[in-house]
């Protein structure tokens, strides 16, 4: 079940591709979905791909041990591991909606 940020993109986004087609027509507003990147606070500059997975960076934050501070603040190291390498190919997606549109 989504999370109220994750239900604001997903009907924001879903909003925004039926106006630009002029349509509710599922594959026309589904088509335009997945051609347009995510513009809003909690996903911004992500893509949905062909087998509805929303594609995104992901952060790796680590904890610095009370002897690494160095400064006020420095509580923690933050690494960005990006899209294209946190996510399985496409080619390799499990998901049954996109083997079947496959066929």
């Amino acid at each position: 079940m989504p999370t109220a940020p994750q239900a604001y993109s997903a009907v924001l986004q879903y909003l925004r591709a039926a106006a630009a087609v002029g349509t509710d027509d599922t594959n026309a507003v589904l088509e335009k979905i997945r051609s347009m990147p995510v513009d809003d606070f909690h996903a911004p500059g992500e893509r949905l791909r062909a087998d509805n997975k929303l594609v995104h960076d992901f952060h790796l934050v680590e904890v610095n041990k009370p002897a690494d501070v160095k400064a006020p603040w420095d509580y923690y190291n933050v690494e960005t591991i990006r899209a294209e390498d946190a996510h399985h190919p496409l080619s390799q997606s499990e998901r049954p909606l996109l083997k079947t549109s496959q066929n």
